[in-house]
């Protein structure tokens, strides 16, 4: 009988192991980016977002959001509200129309060395009996205004808890958990959360030549897709 549960225990155990997902092999950044290194651009245009997402709002919160952390990389980005205005006047409402164009003109118009294209995927609230999650989809892509070859391209999601804490377990506290669930949504500050999304985005990509680590973050190690992995706040 012992020898049976020494089996089934050593089985039960070799299964477990088995059924691991392990953990994503890091790569140094010089071989996740080797085309910014290559080229190594020193401004970005940031076109305004495709929004794929349900969320009519979502593409202001990201517009908003995503100058401030390319900057702090070491990228000089030019104002977005000039260039989406600029944009505008040259009769281009909408990203999708130059996305498969030339890119020479923008670094004609703006001196720009690469741009910047987002999509927002996914810009949803989740809504479950004591907590709300906001899940936040993004796919990147840097193309050269030089050539328009693709520098770097990803993609990341992250999911920011909105529910602001646990009512407890007693009826009265499971009320009163949902109806804080529910303010905690409708008030939220969504610029924030996408502040953050942003950061985390945006942090694995190299540093800009006016960051004091430009070219010697290329030994760093990050996950091979160069996006930052699933989150929850």
């Amino acid at each position: 009988m012992i020898n049976k549960i020494k089996i089934a225990l050593v089985t039960l155990i070799v299964v477990m192991v088995s059924g691991c997902v392990s953990p994503p092999k890091k790569l140094p950044k010089i071989e996740v980016f080797p085309e910014m290194y290559n080229e190594k651009p020193r401004s970005l245009l940031i076109m305004p977002p495709i929004n794929l997402s349900t969320a009519a709002d979502a593409k202001d919160y990201y517009a908003t959001t995503i100058e401030m952390p390319i900057a702090f990389k070491g990228y000089y980005t030019f104002p977005y509200e000039l260039v989406s205005e600029i944009l505008k006047q040259e009769g281009v409402y909408d990203t999708e129309l130059v996305y498969d164009m030339p890119l020479d003109k923008f670094h004609e118009y703006f001196g720009a060395d690469a741009v910047l294209f987002t999509q927002i995927v996914k810009w949803d609230i989740n809504y479950m009996v004591f907590t709300s999650y906001l899940t936040v989809s993004i796919e990147f892509e840097i193309k050269s205004t030089k050539t328009s070859k693709t520098l770097w391209e990803s993609s990341g999601d992250v999911r920011i808890d909105l529910s602001g804490g646990d009512g407890g377990g007693s009826p009265l506290g499971a009320v009163v958990s949902l109806i804080s669930t529910a303010i905690q949504s409708a008030v939220a500050d969504y610029t924030e959360y996408a502040r953050q999304a942003n950061y985390r985005f945006v942090s694995p990509i190299p540093f800009g030549p006016y960051h004091p680590l430009y070219l010697k973050d290329q030994q760093t190690l990050v996950c091979p897709e160069g996006a930052a992995p699933k989150t929850t706040t």
